[in-house]
């Protein structure tokens, strides 16, 4: 999973200003000139929308509201939908399609799909849950000072102190917005109350806010950025004591009325886990399932291609049951026998840590041995292996990846969680480095950011059937390179298709269905091979974001299928690094633009061109 934001949730931010030429006065113009105007145009809107947002600011890099958070109030979005509106009434007055070359056609309508998706989904705009235990707010803000926030100067410093003290306000919109959502009956089920419980009591400890021997992960993030500064130890000490003093005085009562709310808040919470007890709950499932998968694929059609590819993925299995000589032709024995056997598992021990991170880092560099033959394009951003931090460690999930900044000051980075390695079966790091680091990840995000020729939102904007979909088939690519040695290593590949594959049963079941959590979960237990634990962690991620774990299979299949597609028809003229051009060169893509990008290959490529 990425924590990589979208930027079609940003684009919203944008205010148009530019010529006010009609489509029918610029029929005559060149091509190339308008198709400059236009990406000239989307970037100016791209810039203004930066420009109003402090937080995706520091994201890439930028510190011209070093000091400030984003606007969370409704009033704000509101706004922000209006300007979206417009702008897209904007564009179609400005600019004609028939006047644009090819890559500014496709900006053109990736604008419009967007806007369109985006206006359409205004009116579920509360129906999340903005504390949970993924990524709730409580978490976002240390999880982002810590990684994001760099510090060069002194400037840096106080921006991040500013930060600090502006935690109330931010928390307050939060609140607020909660409370509509109170009155809408969208509470989050008992389950996740106290998860959120026990990671803002964890945050709440720590020097400054108590006398125990270690610090507050803020304040020694804080002091260990300040100390490598060139200014002299008096002007050190300054900054860190009002880093303090900020942590004491605005920081821990934030977080502490924060957490009486979400008490108060608790009492109202039910066992109800799906999106079907939402107001209008059926439509925005329906809604939640296209912005994912960009496809009009229906509940029920999703819940099919499920249970079809987990009795597939079974089969494949079963072929690696017997390469190992497993006694019983039983899957589910199998199943148990990779879930129980120590081989599997690191000690979860300071030393077993180490290993498992020292494994992580070679995975890692082992592929970066096997992107030639994968690749035409690859990414100068770098990519670092990272444990996930204490504070988040307990309720994140195994692995997850963030975006490098677009100014090459920070590396994309590959998170493992080191909370408990007796839960993360070994079987699997490959395929989970694959999926979230490179070529997964790391080689799609960073390549659309370093991009040239095509407007900034295509560079850093996404969706999840895309995004993961293109993670999913990563994790198969290793074994097209001989990775893979260890046929238990196989099975772990085909174990992360299987819960990819199960998911679709799963969030159907869960949101459209009504199954229990407690249904969802046996399902997950007899049909995976994942620990118990592991399966819990995923049925809770499913809970709490509708829709969202269905892109990873569905984008998958439609990449496998589109390169099928094109081998079949290339043949020897197929080249799979030029593929990988194609599916990556342009940005993050609807599955139907995706399509029509492979197509217009297959056709250039029949033709004699290259």
């Amino acid at each position: 999973m990425t924590k990589f934001k979208p930027l079609f949730l940003l684009v919203a931010a944008m205010l148009l200003s530019c010529n006010t030429n009609q489509p029918g006065n610029v029929a005559t113009k060149d091509v190339a000139a308008e198709s400059k105007r236009f990406n000239e145009f989307l970037d100016k809107v791209f810039d203004e929308s930066v420009d109003r947002d402090p937080r995706y600011q520091t994201v890439l890099g930028i510190k011209k509201d070093y000091d400030k958070w984003t606007d969370l109030s409704d009033e704000f979005a509101q706004k922000e939908m209006e300007i979206l509106k417009s702008s897209l009434e904007t564009m179609k007055k400005e600019f004609d399609l028939a006047n644009l070359d090819e890559q500014a056609k496709v900006s053109y309508r990736l604008f419009e799909y967007q806007v369109n998706e985006q206006a359409d989904g205004f009116k579920y705009r509360f129906h999340n849950y903005p504390l949970n235990q993924m990524d709730g707010i409580h978490s976002d803000v240390p999880a982002f000072l810590i990684n994001m926030h760099q510090v060069s100067d002194m400037k840096d410093a106080e921006a991040y102190i500013a930060r600090l003290q502006k935690i109330p306000a931010m928390f307050d919109q939060v609140l607020a917005g909660m409370k509509i959502r109170e009155e809408k009956n969208i509470i989050p089920p008992k389950f996740v109350f106290p998860m959120v419980k026990n990671d803002i009591t964890q945050f709440l400890t720590g020097q400054p806010f108590d006398n125990s021997k270690t610090e507050h992960s803020l304040l020694e993030d804080f002091s260990k950025k300040v100390n490598v500064l060139q200014i002299n130890e008096n002007s050190k000490l300054m900054l860190i004591n009002e880093a303090k003093e900020a942590l004491t005085a605005q920081v821990k009562p934030a977080y502490e009325k924060l957490l009486a709310a979400w008490n108060e808040l608790e009492k109202k919470a039910t066992e109800d886990d799906g999106a079907w007890k939402f107001p209008e709950g059926e439509d925005y499932y329906k809604y939640a399932l296209k912005r994912v998968t960009t496809t009009e694929m229906s509940p029920d059609e999703i819940h099919e291609m499920g249970l079809k590819e987990v009795a597939r993925i079974h089969h494949e299995m079963r072929a690696i049951m017997k390469q190992v000589n497993f006694k019983s032709d039983n899957l589910q024995d199998f199943f148990e026998f990779m879930r129980t056997d120590k081989r599997f598992y690191y000690p979860n021990t300071e030393a077993g840590k180490k290993e498992f991170m020292a494994s992580s880092v070679n995975i890692i560099e082992t592929m970066k041995g096997k992107l030639d033959a994968l690749f035409v394009t690859k990414p100068k951003a770098q990519i670092v292996v990272k444990a996930v931090e204490s504070f988040r460690e307990q309720s994140a999930g195994n692995a997850f990846y963030e975006a490098p900044a677009a100014d090459g000051s920070r590396p994309g980075r590959y998170y493992v969680n080191l909370y408990d390695t007796e839960n993360n079966p070994i079987y699997q790091m490959e395929a989970l480095a694959y999926h979230e680091g490179i070529p997964g990840h790391h080689m799609q995000i960073a390549i659309a950011q370093e991009l040239q020729g095509i407007p900034k939102f295509r560079m850093f904007g996404g969706n999840t059937a895309y995004i993961e979909g293109w993670a999913l088939y990563s994790e198969k690519l290793g074994k097209e390179v001989g990775l893979y040695q260890d046929p238990y290593s196989d099975f772990g590949r085909l174990a992360m298709e299987l819960f990819r594959a199960a998911r679709l049963v799963v969030d159907t079941g869960i949101h459209y269905k009504k199954w229990k959590r407690d249904q969802a979960l046996a399902y997950f237990n007899e049909n995976t091979p994942n620990p118990p634990g592991d399966n819990r962690k995923e049925i809770d991620r499913y809970v709490i974001w509708p829709g969202q774990a269905t892109g990873y299979k569905i984008g998958m299949n439609k990449i496998i299928d589109l390169r099928e597609k094109a081998s079949k028809e290339l043949g020897d003229k197929f080249d799979i690094r030029e593929f990988h051009d194609v599916v990556l060169t342009s940005g993050s893509l609807p599955l139907s633009v995706l399509e029509e990008q492979v197509n217009n290959y297959i056709s250039t490529k029949k033709g004699g061109k290259s």
